[in-house]
């Protein structure tokens, strides 16, 4: 893994976004905008999954992993959730959302813009390393399980500087703490484009990219993985996106 900060390089970025060798770019929803994915996603999914209604002093929790700067993570919220209002005339839940990213620039920038702190809030976490601060989340609204996990465009950057024991680990992890998982997984194009990205400005190459063995259909391999070791089963897909990266939807086996 390269050895330098995580921290967003805005000077660099804005010369070239191979800049950002773990995802993390400054000005990324200028080049892909939430509606890319919004389009996708029915509006009514918390309550087609049945994660809305029921009893008023109950939460249903989304987690967005690898949230950046947090536009996308408050665009979901808002597609997903009515307002609060229209809530408490149904009796529904509440619902809460937490986003987290690797980078502290980006969700500095994320808490200083966001616009419904009651209900969304983000935090700065690698998913990779220590995940304890998602349990003490889930334990303070009283919740085994995040009801709904977004892991958008996340899989190749944690691939490419861990490697697969990293991909497949961090599948396991977010698997276990989640009754429903969202995944984007970027396809293997894009890994070629990253590395070339990243030689174009005469870095080294990403420590994992020649000797990875998850090749060809990432998505396919997410999946399998999933589905046989993390007792989670495929229940839709939502289409592509206009960059090709299809959108499934998994839940717990037996939910």
């Amino acid at each position: 893994m390269a050895t330098r900060s995580k921290s967003s390089a805005a000077g660099d970025e804005a010369n070239d976004p191979g800049a950002a060798p773990y995802g993390n770019f400054m000005n990324y929803y200028t080049f892909n905008p939430p509606e890319n994915r919004l389009s996708l996603i029915p509006p009514t999914l918390l309550r087609d999954l049945s994660l809305v209604h029921g009893d008023a002093q109950q939460r249903s929790l989304i987690l967005d992993v690898g949230c950046n700067s947090g536009e996308l993570s408050v665009a979901v919220y808002k597609h997903l959730v009515r307002e609060p209002a229209c809530r408490e005339e149904a009796g529904e839940r509440e619902v809460h959302l937490l986003g987290f990213d690797l980078d502290q620039v980006l969700i500095q920038r994320a808490q200083q813009n966001n616009p419904l702190p009651a209900n969304v809030s983000f935090v700065l976490l690698d998913a990779t390393e220590d995940t304890r601060l998602l349990q003490e989340h889930l334990a303070r609204h009283g919740c085994s399980r995040f009801h709904l996990c977004l892991c958008l465009a996340v899989t190749m950057w944690v691939h490419l500087n861990h490697g697969d024991d990293g991909l497949l680990q961090l599948l396991s992890r977010l698997a276990s703490i989640s009754q429903h998982l969202l995944l984007e997984a970027q396809p293997w194009k894009c890994y070629r484009s990253a590395a070339r990205r990243l030689r174009k400005l005469g870095r080294s190459d990403f420590d994992h990219f020649k000797s990875l063995r998850i090749r060809g259909d990432v998505a396919q391999r997410a999946r399998e993985h999933l589905e046989r070791h993390c007792d989670m089963e495929l229940v839709q897909s939502f289409g592509s996106t206009a960059w090709d990266r299809e959108l499934l939807l998994f839940r717990r086996s037996g939910d």
